[in-house]
Order: C-alpha cells, then sequence, then structure tokens
C-alpha cells in the first residue's frame, strides 16, 4: 500500500543532517584521524581513511536517503548517460512534471499519468542482467570510486565492501508501486524488494517547492541491515567501536597492517 508521508522540516532536516557529520566525525576519530579529516561528500565520501580509501556513511534509525538528484545530475554525470538508457529515464520522469511547481498543485493527475511510463520502463531496465548491482554501486559507491558502506548502528560503525553490497543488493527484485484505493496512481515508484518486503524505494519527490522535480533513492535501514547481516560474514573487530565484515577484511585498516 502506498501510504502518503509527511516531508521532514526545516529543523528536523538540519538536524538529520548534523547528525550525519557528527557520526561521521565519530567514526574518523575512531580511525585515528583528527577533528579536520578528509572528506568529499559531493562524490558520497564522507569520511576518507588514513589508506586513502573512501566510506559512505549511513547512520540514520529508519530511512537511508541514497540520493536526491535534480534533472541537470543526470543530463551532466556521464555513469548515468552511458548507464542503458537509465539516466535519460530518469530525465523522462522528471519531464512528465510541469516546470511551476503552482501548475503542478492544480493538476497532479496529468503529471502522474505521465510518470507511468518512464516508470515503469525504468524497473524494466534495472531487471536487466548486472544492471541493478551497476546501478546500486552508481548510487551507493559513486561508481566504485568509493569503497565501503559504513553504517552506525546499535553504536557501533559496520564496514562493508562495495562489492559485497552491490551482490547483495544487485538480487533484489525489482518492481513497480500498486495502489489499493480509488483515486490513488499506480506505478509512480520503482521498488526493490526481498522476500516479498520493500528495501528500496525510487520515486519523485514533489511535496514542495524547495524539493520539486528531484528523483529520491531511499532505502529501508533495518530491512537493509537485517540482509546485510545475513549474506556478508562478519570478519573481524576492528576496535570496539568498528565492526568488519566480508571482502573489507582484506583492505580495510591497511594503514594498521603495514606497521
Amino acid at each position: 500500500m502506498i501510504r502518503k508521508k509527511r516531508a521532514l522540516s526545516s529543523d528536523e532536516a538540519r538536524r538529520v543532517r548534523q547528525q550525519g557529520h557528527n557520526d561521521a566525525l565519530q567514526f574518523a576519530l575512531e580511525l585515528g584521524l583528527t577533528h579536520d579529516y578528509q572528506n568529499e561528500r559531493q562524490a558520497k565520501k564522507d569520511v576518507i581513511d588514513p589508506s586513502g580509501d573512501a566510506h559512505s556513511l549511513k547512520s540514520g534509525q529508519k530511512k537511508w536517503q541514497i540520493f536526491l538528484y535534480r534533472r541537470e545530475r543526470f543530463l551532466k554525470d556521464s555513469a548515468f548517460l552511458l548507464m542503458n538508457g537509465i539516466g535519460a529515464i530518469f530525465v523522462e520522469c522528471i519531464d512528465a512534471f510541469p516546470e511551476a511547481f503552482d501548475d503542478y498543485v492544480r493538476d497532479k493527475g496529468t503529471a502522474k499519468t505521465k510518470l507511468q511510463d518512464p516508470m515503469v520502463r525504468l524497473a524494466e531496465k534495472l531487471k536487466g542482467p548486472g544492471r541493478l548491482r551497476g546501478f546500486i554501486l552508481k548510487a551507493i559507491f559513486n561508481g566504485g570510486e568509493v569503497n565501503y558502506l559504513t553504517v552506525k548502528h546499535q553504536g557501533k560503525f559496520h564496514v562493508f565492501h562495495n562489492t559485497d553490497v552491490a551482490s547483495v543488493f544487485g538480487e533484489f527484485e525489482v518492481c513497480n508501486s500498486r495502489v489499493f484505493k480509488v483515486g490513488d496512481f499506480p506505478n509512480q515508484k520503482v521498488l526493490l524488494r526481498w522476500q516479498g518486503l520493500n528495501v528500496g524505494e525510487i520515486e519523485m519527490r514533489n511535496d514542495s517547492q524547495g524539493h520539486y522535480r528531484e528523483i529520491r533513492f531511499n532505502m529501508i535501514k533495518p530491512r537493509a541491515m537485517e540482509l546485510l547481516f545475513s549474506k556478508i560474514p562478519h570478519k573481524s573487530t576492528f576496535s570496539p567501536m568498528v565492526e568488519v565484515y566480508g571482502k573489507a577484511d582484506k583492505y580495510f585498516g591497511r594503514w594498521l597492517k603495514k606497521r
């Protein structure tokens, strides 16, 4: 069932961002870095560790926002442009909506009807062999430039290698959203599912003038973590606050292993 979600207030959004910054700093200090640790947030590199490897750090309790992109991002990012037409379909999803937010508010039905076709084609594209895995690598790891997904969960940081995460999430079932009441519109989202449950959602964000005509990719944290823990074995404990899984154990902490 599709439920209308309340957008975060400005204060709530600011609090979430600040918590993310605080968690990134805590992780950096745990690795022995200083308060002016290196990062490159635009490239999803929230923390760059002493080996020069990059971590995308997620913390939120309920959801992770993987990306929130405007039309220009899909037009200028070569990876999206070359990804079997996926970037062009994202642009079509955005172009289903009028440029002016007020025009959309006056006639939401027309835009939502236009959105159905590109959303269906996006789901079909992602079902192609290896495409979902490639999309996950781009969406979370900027095409592999980021080495690890590091998650703050239950008071600890859990480090996963990008190839492990892409392999696990690359097995999601891909489908479009349905509706269960009169007046709603089907095919408004692409859903990534595991054992019948939604784990990821790709959707349009049109809930306010400040976030209009944007594509959002969210993941439900508890379900994503359950899947990662069940599929990627724990390998080592880096410190009382940092646990390491799967292939990450081979690479993470190299600055200590070389001593």
